[in-house]
């Protein structure tokens, strides 16, 4: 699954993602929220993010820690392993540069993440094409607030299911786990 850069995604709940191109191992995006949208709590287990606001507020939280805010030329850095988020905190579109090093699945992940949250319901994932990443990635990606039951019991049921009934061939050409 090669993508050309650059392309873009977006859900439908406000988020747009352009990946830009790549310097090295480092993908370089740029990203755009509403007012009140902007990923959940999340990790990259193995990939430092960056951002850097371009227009508007941001506010982003490391998971157990309070709230920060910051506007324009300001910088945050995300290390590997650190559960975070970010959202726009303003009342105009917020505007954002980034990068992820290493790129690895990163690109094939969050389209597929975008792609599911468009077809499921209440800013959550299509439970199946979720359950996909969620187990298929894991040693990549968590979603921390996401309850132990539900990681360790519900998604993978939620996987065996969708591989015996064949939901996951659309994905014969996934990047494999690292």
């Amino acid at each position: 699954m090669q993508h050309q850069f650059p392309f873009s995604i977006e859900t439908k709940y406000g988020e747009k993602i352009t990946f830009l191109r790549m310097e090295g191992n480092k993908l370089l995006l740029e990203g755009f929220c509403k007012p009140m949208a902007g990923p959940g709590f999340h990790t990259h287990l193995r990939q430092d993010e960056g951002v850097t606001v371009v227009k508007g507020k941001i506010g982003y939280q490391i998971f157990g820690e309070a709230e920060q805010y910051g506007g324009v030329g300001d910088s945050v850095t995300f290390k590997r392993g650190v559960p975070h988020r970010f959202w726009n905190a303003g009342e105009e579109e917020l505007h954002i540069t980034g990068w992820i090093d290493p790129a690895e699945n990163v690109v094939f992940f969050l389209t597929t993440l975008y792609d599911a949250l468009n077809q499921g319901e209440n800013n959550r994932p299509e439970i199946f094409d979720g359950a996909y990443l969620t187990c298929r990635y894991r040693q990549e990606y968590d979603v921390p607030d996401m309850p132990g039951f539900v990681k360790r019991i519900i998604m993978p049921g939620f996987f065996f299911f969708g591989k015996l009934f064949g939901k996951y061939k659309k994905f014969d050409q996934a990047p494999v786990p690292l």
